[in-house]
């Protein structure tokens, strides 16, 4: 009881202070861009636009918007040797290094010891949160499944890892583990990624009756570690009847763990989980599994969401929470409701992580306005809100408007200054004065023949509109991915699509007339301009290739490869690597056309 009224106290106080930062929001980012000057206006780079001077209005008049490519000069240079004060003031501790699935090349994001502690503490208040709408999760575990990289050391000492490397690795996140994780620390920092997911799924079979959430920080990771799962289960089943540890498992910090905790042959555990598991149909399998599991935590929203339907699948019906919006630059904000739908999960900004600002994006419908000349002589894509000079007007976090879309832009102590993210957002809804965001698509990521122009979220709507046709079929899309194919005149868009079935492990028989009924639906689901030009055969119709099982874990274990992590891998929703796009053909089992020959013509005449 004593210990009840204790985590009682401590969430609301961490729910009072998460109702102080956003009701004192303006003051708060204030406060935030202030000390940011007030520390790094004389570096070399600022001090170009500020002559020394902390000064908010002249860095609001002088300091341009920047992409990463603007300043990876600076970083570059730190990255090589150069002290980091031609950045920012603080020293830097290590660099962040970005995945580069959903934009491109990897980034480098200077880190300080003072922001990797305030980044950290957005979690904190995510788990007030949680302990507000779940009951009982001090009385058991998260089976959270959670990988490194090995990271890379730079020419200066300085080591780039992924963020949630860095994490991992503090003594904080450590000595806290054995509290809300069902994973050793040993089976988490081994960079083998094969031992370490075997181990961390044993871990949590073993303690099934303890775990009270499931997840991982994307859902592609939770996503591959169910398939993993079901390929491995007979096995797992074997070490846990006969208390041997496989053979195979041969890194020293798994071997010690998993010594302490596979301590004796348990056959009726394995009995249970084998019957669960021998199932043709592996529909609500994480429910089955681990009855007590109050939710099923991973971000859902942007590239992710693909994979709702087959975390719902798995679910059985368990909440999916999307806990927060972060990037490789900085944590945005955390979703206060977490029992929300997966399409309707907003993020409310947390003021205190770093000075934001925002560029209008025009939207019309929930789409970017375009202004084409059809006669063949130019086109001419709007996307930003201008004023009479031509210039993007920037709003602050607490002046944006309800229903208003937004690139975000952020300026941080550790060295990006009116950095854009890249990254377009909505507000839906404010938590007293702290706005509160949907994501809606990275801005950079588009298929693209001609003067189309068909961003993430426009691809993910046409896709979600076809996909109905195949529920009453019972399959599941698993997953998804495309690009434009334009080694052929005219070009045309390509889509892959994995599929299953979902009473069985069988891979789907596909009806041809239904496949190519998908691809019309995508195409008549998509905008005016790309149907105008696919009517003037200026885009040839569009492709479905389904592949086979397995083909999108060969694809994300390509990008491991290359250097991204397991534990922060991003699907690219749009491929343009031809390395990439060979692994997706390589599993080609089915390739369909659309049919479509005539469009009708819906143009905006507003």
């Amino acid at each position: 009881m004593a210990g009840q009224m204790e985590t009682k106290k401590l969430y609301e106080n961490g729910l009072k202070i998460l109702d102080e930062l956003t009701t004192n929001a303006h003051q708060v980012q204030e406060q935030v861009l202030g000390e940011i000057l007030m520390r790094n206006a004389g570096t070399e780079y600022l001090r170009g636009f500020l002559n020394g001077q902390a000064d908010k209005q002249l860095f609001k008049r002088n300091v341009p918007f920047v992409t990463y490519e603007d300043i990876k000069p600076y970083i570059d240079r730190i990255a090589n040797g150069e002290t980091s004060d031609i950045l920012l003031a603080d020293p830097i501790t290590q660099f962040i290094q970005s995945t580069g699935t959903s934009g491109g090349q990897p980034k480098l994001i200077p880190l300080t010891a003072e922001s990797l502690e305030k980044r950290k503490s957005s979690s904190t208040l995510l788990e007030h949160v949680m302990k507000k709408y779940f009951d009982g999760l001090d009385e058991g575990k998260a089976m959270s499944l959670l990988f490194v990289n090995p990271g890379m050391e730079t020419p200066s000492g300085l080591m780039a890892t992924m963020y949630a490397t860095c994490c991992f690795k503090s003594n904080s996140f450590k000595n806290g583990l054995a509290k809300f994780c069902s994973s050793p620390i040993e089976t988490i920092l081994c960079l083998d990624n094969k031992q370490s997911m075997y181990c961390q799924l044993l871990t949590g079979l073993l303690q099934r009756d303890e775990v009270v959430g499931v997840g991982s920080t994307f859902a592609s990771v939770l996503a591959r570690s169910i398939k993993f799962l079901e390929d491995y289960w007979k096995e797992l089943c074997s070490n846990i009847r006969t208390g041997h540890l496989s053979n195979w498992i041969t890194d020293p910090g798994c071997k010690s763990a998993m010594s302490s905790i596979l301590t004796r042959p348990n056959p009726e555990l394995a009995d249970s989980i084998e019957h669960i598991c021998d199932d043709k149909s592996w529909e609500g399998i994480i429910k089955k599994l681990w009855p007590k599991t109050k939710f099923i935590m991973s971000i859902i929203t942007g590239s992710m969401s693909q994979y709702i339907s087959l975390l719902e699948f798995y679910g059985g019906g368990i909440p999916l929470v999307s806990q927060s919006y972060a990037s490789s630059e900085a944590n945005f904000g955390i979703n206060l409701k977490p029992l929300s739908k997966p399409s309707d999960v907003s993020y409310t900004f947390l003021p205190n992580m770093a000075y934001f600002e925002f560029l209008p994006v025009n939207k019309d419908s929930g789409e970017k306005a375009k202004e084409l000349e059809f006669d063949g002589a130019s086109g001419k894509e709007s996307s930003e809100m201008t004023n009479q000079n031509g210039n993007v007007e920037p709003v602050d976090l607490v002046n944006v408007k309800l229903g208003q879309y937004y690139e975000v832009v952020v300026t941080t102590l550790t060295g990006l200054y009116r950095y854009r993210v890249g990254d377009v957002l909505k507000v839906t809804g404010f938590r007293n004065n702290s706005p509160q965001f949907q994501f809606v698509e990275r801005q950079n990521v588009v298929l693209s023949i001609d003067h189309d122009k068909t961003s993430e979220a426009d691809l993910l709507k046409a896709i979600t509109n076809a996909k109905l046709l195949l529920d009453p079929l019972g399959f599941v899309l698993t997953m998804y991915s495309s690009y434009a194919d334009t080694s052929l005149t005219p070009g045309r868009y390509v889509l892959f699509w994995e599929l299953k079935m979902k009473a069985s492990d069988h891979f789907p028989k596909l009806d041809p007339k239904i496949m190519e009924q998908c691809c019309s639906i995508v195409e008549e689901s998509l905008d005016f301009t790309y149907k105008f030009l696919r009517k003037g055969n200026v885009i040839a119709p569009l492709e479905l290739r389904v592949v086979k099982h397995g083909t999108f874990d060969a694809l994300m274990d390509f990008y491991v490869s290359k250097g991204a992590s397991i534990s922060q891998y991003k699907p690219p929703c749009c491929i343009k690597s031809e390395e990439a796009i060979k692994i997706l053909n390589s599993g080609v089992v089915g390739m369909f056309c659309s049919p479509k020959t005539s469009f009708e013509l819906h143009p905006c005449l507003c």
